[in-house]
């Protein structure tokens, strides 16, 4: 699975739960409300204040392992 800013944060959940801390990092503490559920990593990181492509190169990197 590559994630990129577009992925949608329910459909990265469904495939690799385990990723989950690494939201939580950024203060998304809602993971099961269906509007973060929705909405696409690059969208979270800009209500969260935080940058999108380390979050993606993050997730990217824990799952090639």
């Amino acid at each position: 699975m590559q994630v990129t800013k577009d992925s949608i944060i329910g459909d990265v959940l469904d495939m690799a739960p385990e990723v989950a801390p690494f939201f939580f990092e950024i203060g998304m503490h809602c993971l099961g409300c269906p509007s973060a559920r929705g909405e696409s990593i690059e969208m979270a990181c800009a209500v969260h204040g935080t940058d999108a492509d380390e979050l993606v190169a993050k997730i990217n990197a824990f799952l090639a392992k």
